[in-house]
């Protein structure tokens, strides 16, 4: 068996300064992301939270560069619309609003000046393990003996599975494997990408992808050791996202 494990430490990185970020959700990820805005020298100008919507109509947020939200999956498009109204761009960590309102979103981005930056994971490390993940996809596409399959754990206060990461990544593998034709949960299927959750004290996030034989087992494995990591890159790509503009990805920022 052999694992590849990716740990990348949070470093200074083309460092943009004196940028003015609002924070969209104050729960464990705002806190996060105001501590390491604040230590590479930005402003935090407005705080919303479930409380004080009406901030998206102060002056304070209206003077943000760029606005950082992590909120529900209920709420997020709708966060999108108040920032995109007072002329600020988004940079966003929900999952679960893209079936609904997919199709809005890469409008008013494509054709009516907009900007989002959304991930589903903001970590370097898994940005990197994406990358060798559809580089190893496409290498297995050659060799059928292998069957590949996918388990995600996080922390009992997840109550969404499969993650987005791990969904990000099944999307990836099903490109570049011919005779995976999609992802889904507790299948049999031979066609279909199966993927397992695990939902475990605290962690973080654990995402582990595995090709197995009768010869042996390849795997891959990312286990982040905080949010840290995923509140680094956030603050990331507002930086970026503040010197461009339209539906952007971690694909823009990182060009692997």
């Amino acid at each position: 068996m052999y694992f590849i494990r990716l740990f990348v430490p949070l470093q200074r990185i083309n460092t943009l300064r004196n940028m003015k970020i609002a924070l969209i959700g104050y729960g464990k990820m705002g806190k996060m992301i105001e501590q390491i805005a604040l230590s590479r020298g930005h402003e935090i100008v407005s705080i919303i939270d479930i409380d004080n919507q009406e901030d998206f109509d102060s002056e304070a947020f209206h003077s943000a560069d760029v606005a950082i939200e992590f909120t529900a999956p209920q709420a997020a498009y709708g966060n999108y619309l108040k920032a995109w109204s007072a002329g600020v761009k988004v940079v966003s960590g929900s999952t679960g609003w893209m079936k609904e309102h997919g199709d809005e979103v890469r409008q008013a981005c494509t054709e009516e000046g907009k900007t989002l930056f959304w991930a589903s994971n903001f970590s370097i490390g898994v940005a990197i393990f994406s990358a060798v993940n559809k580089y190893l996809a496409k290498i297995m596409n050659q060799f059928p003996q292998y069957d590949v399959e996918m388990e995600e754990t996080h922390h009992v206060h997840k109550l969404d599975h499969p993650s987005g990461t791990a969904i990000t990544l099944a999307e990836g593998i099903v490109e570049n494997i011919d005779r995976k034709e999609a992802w889904a949960e507790d299948t049999t299927d031979p066609k279909l990408l199966r993927i397992d959750h695990i939902r475990r004290g605290e962690v973080a996030g654990i995402h582990t992808i595995r090709y197995d034989s009768e010869a042996d087992i390849i795997t891959i494995t990312h286990d982040a050791h905080s949010r840290q990591g995923f509140a680094l890159g956030a603050v990331l790509a507002a930086e970026y996202t503040k010197e461009h503009q339209g539906l952007l990805t971690i694909s823009d920022m990182f060009k692997f």
